[in-house]
């Protein structure tokens, strides 16, 4: 089933009672964008808001873990990360329905093509060396002075996640992807050793989840936190150079073949290296590995979003589109190992 509307008079009478900031709630818009959690722009007496749910129907485990992305929103207040202003937790589901959190509203430009044709060679330069400035500041995070130690489980994070994606792909399997089978039996083969690296991820890393302040580079806000994890920090690097890989046509468009250097824009090999120089690093061996993974995972994830809008809980109109992309991108990861 879809996401039914938000009741309003029960969420209004709710947040009089419980969110002082807001005062009377006046309406509710679902954005149309994003794939996974419902999220709404809520007009009240005191301003703009931000209410983020979880999704109507049978989800999966761990999945649209919204108390989750509250929790790490609310740990990064005043870090060198921008992160909304996180304001209120609700896990009362009579209220509307499922849990649900409000967050501050965060005005300004989201790009959505990575060659961001809206701007100069200059501006895209400085686009792209803040978000590596903020997903460096993001992996130097100290996860127990912001009180995230226990946010991730120990051992090794590569193990646990193409376990946990494996199997996700499996209970949201429609049609079979023999890439995908390829990849589910090649990355247990082929896992570097656990180097130790821990860090508090991202997991959703891309240019389309970052607000950008209206007049100039700077990140005001890094959304969309469902996937936030402690981990290792190169797969959160991989998931993003990904982009450099992808084809220009498709829902989620990536370079292609596109003239990087002509646009101002780094290639993949100088924005890690601007990565490791930000965060005092030699270099990152098996390489290759953290963008199969990435694809993997990417594809797994897209599998799940197929999967709802065949189920009739897709949170966007474009989730057949998504759901698509999942053997395209598994079929990229195959020819990285081929």
């Amino acid at each position: 089933m879809a996401d039914a509307p938000l009741d309003l008079d029960t969420l209004g009478s709710y947040l009089r009672t419980h969110v002082d900031e807001t005062g009377e709630l006046k309406s509710a818009e679902k954005f149309s964008d994003g794939q996974s959690n419902p999220t709404y722009l809520l007009d009240t007496e005191m301003g703009q808001y931000v209410l983020r749910r979880q999704p109507a129907g049978e989800l999966l485990k761990s999945a649209h873990a919204v108390d989750r992305e509250f929790r790490v929103i609310k740990a990064l207040q005043g870090s060198a990360v921008p992160v909304a202003r996180a304001i209120h937790l609700c896990t009362d589901r009579s209220i509307i329905g499922s849990l649900f959190y409000i967050m501050s509203y965060e005005p300004g430009r989201i790009y959505w093509d990575p060659t961001l044709p809206e701007l100069d060679t200059v501006q895209r330069g400085a686009i792209y060396s803040e978000m590596n400035r903020v997903l460096a500041a993001l992996h130097d995070v100290d996860i127990a002075a912001v009180g995230l130690d226990d946010f991730g489980r120990p051992g090794n994070y590569f193990e646990r996640q193409v376990s946990r994606w494996s199997g996700q792909y499996r209970a949201t399997e429609i049609d079979a992807i023999p890439a995908m089978d390829k990849l589910i039996e090649w990355l247990p083969q082929n896992m570097p050793a656990d180097d130790g690296k821990v860090s508090l991820i991202h997991g959703d890393y891309r240019i389309d989840n970052i607000i950008f302040e209206t007049d100039g580079s700077k990140a005001r806000a890094l959304l969309d936190w469902e996937l936030s994890t402690l981990g290792h920090p190169y797969a959160d690097l991989a998931y993003q150079c990904m982009q450099w890989r992808m084809a220009r046509d498709g829902v989620i468009p990536g370079f292609g073949d596109v003239d990087r250097e002509s646009l101002g824009i780094p290639n993949e090999a100088q924005y890690v290296a601007q990565y490791c120089e930000r965060r005092g690093l030699a270099g990152i061996p098996d390489w290759n590995f953290y963008l199969v993974f990435g694809f993997f995972r990417f594809a797994a994830i897209l599998q799940g979003v197929l999967k709802r809008a065949v189920d009739g809980n897709a949170s966007s109109r474009k989730a057949f589109q998504y759901g698509a992309l999942a053997a395209p991108l598994a079929n990229l990861a195959v020819a990285l190992i081929e």
